[in-house]
């Protein structure tokens, strides 16, 4: 039998940033998309609760539930043998207080067998993020945009009040959040935000200079219909592929050639 990789660890991620090596942390809701992520080498899958836009079609990431991040976590979590999942903690979870966030992070890491969770939120949360560490459960902090805060935000905007995000990040990491994912903040206040903890940085939208890369499976390999975000670079055109091959599957059913003798049972 094949050997089993090695699963990467939250101590693997923090040495990680102490030896300058980049992370990288790509999405993924389902078993095509999770298993394509590990065997790449990703470091970090994260189930996020964006499958309510992705996959669902919602216009935000409001409306995913825990049985939804449950459901998605299990299923990414079984195909995925060597990168780190991440599973998100989905709206308003976090603001019920410690004692209902911590039997929250539970559920998700005893239903889906994931290996963290990643919440939202702001210095605010500090004690629940403590609280849920101080379970057993390693935490993902997320601040700068706030998906889940959108409508409080004023939509999907650049956060350029320097007080508020580093406050939040450090908040985060000295609660005991393992990692920090800083999102469409400036590159510089990145930097700023990176040199002030110990613990990594994941930019999405946050330039270069954080430890890690985050980005959505579908965005990357050209798979999401419609505009991308600015900070988005396109790896591949997954979806003229799959419509190419679909068009032509229409065309061959149509002029009769599928099937053909190699599809035909005898």
């Amino acid at each position: 039998m094949p050997e089993t990789p090695r699963r990467v660890t939250v101590p693997d991620l923090i040495a990680a940033k102490r030896r300058k090596a980049p992370i990288t942390m790509v999405t993924a809701y389902d078993w095509p998309t999770g298993r394509l992520a590990d065997e790449a080498g990703i470091d970090c899958v994260l189930v996020g609760d964006s499958v309510a836009m992705v996959v669902a079609g919602r216009p935000s990431t409001i409306p995913a539930t825990l049985g939804q991040m449950i459901y998605h976590g299990e299923i990414v979590v079984r195909a995925v043998q060597r990168a780190l999942v991440v599973v998100d903690l989905p709206f308003p979870l976090q603001h019920l207080g410690p004692r209902r966030a911590v039997a929250a992070c539970a559920r998700l890491l005893k239903k889906t067998g994931c290996q963290a969770v990643k919440l939202e939120g702001t210095a605010g949360q500090a004690d629940v993020i403590a609280a849920i560490v101080s379970a057993g459960i390693p935490v993902m902090g997320h601040v700068g945009l706030r998906p889940q805060a959108v409508h409080q935000l004023g939509g999907y905007r650049v956060q350029r009040d320097a007080e508020p995000v580093l406050a939040d990040a450090r908040a985060a990491a000295d609660a005991g959040a393992f990692a920090v994912v800083l999102e469409c903040i400036p590159a510089a206040l990145a930097a700023e935000v990176t040199a002030a903890l110990a613990v990594p940085t994941i930019g999405i939208g946050a330039g270069p200079h954080c430890a890690g890369q985050v980005l959505v499976f579908h965005d990357l390999v050209g798979l999401s219909p419609g505009r991308v975000p600015r900070f988005v670079r396109g790896y591949a055109d997954a979806r003229g592929a799959v419509a190419a091959g679909l068009a032509a599957w229409r065309d061959d059913v149509r002029a009769g050639r599928f099937p053909g003798p190699d599809e035909t049972l005898a």
